[in-house]
């Protein structure tokens, strides 16, 4: 299997990938953004960069989680903030209302630390907002329009 980066950044009519290669039109949305954000267009890569900071921002709070500065740049830390969100979201959500599935994420919470603990700066979003906007622009992502 292979992967290539889509030339545009926007669906024109008749498109049938929605969500990035490999969706169609017919699928049923799930309403929760994909794991991973190498099979986006460029800007639902930004799109879903800016949500996994925010989530980032929000685990690190509610959790204790000790994110490091940069963590964005290491795809380890990236996917397991990613799965970590999605894991609390469905429990936020009510999707999910499983006490003994909750506590497990509780008690895993100390494996993804360990994952998360690679880095020398402790993450403070104010400081490390403009490395993050850098690294999303240099990895291909697109802002939104001004």
């Amino acid at each position: 299997m292979s992967w290539s980066e889509p030339d545009n950044d926007r669906w024109e009519e008749g498109d049938s990938e929605p969500w990035g290669p490999g969706a169609g039109w017919d699928d049923e949305p799930s309403g929760r953004w994909p794991l991973d954000w190498r099979g986006l267009y460029p800007r639902e890569r930004w799109i879903w960069f800016e949500q996994l900071w925010s989530d980032a921002r929000m685990l690190r709070t509610r959790y204790r989680l000790a994110l490091r500065s940069g963590w964005w740049e290491d795809q380890v830390q990236v996917e397991a903030l990613a799965a970590l969100a999605a894991w609390v979201a469905r429990y936020d959500t009510g999707e999910w209302d499983d006490p003994p599935g909750k506590l497990a994420l509780l008690y895993d919470l100390e494996r993804v630390a360990a994952l998360l603990r690679d880095g020398l700066e402790p993450f403070d979003p104010d400081r490390d907002r403009a490395a993050f906007a850098t690294y999303l622009v240099d990895i291909g992502c697109q802002p939104p329009p001004a």
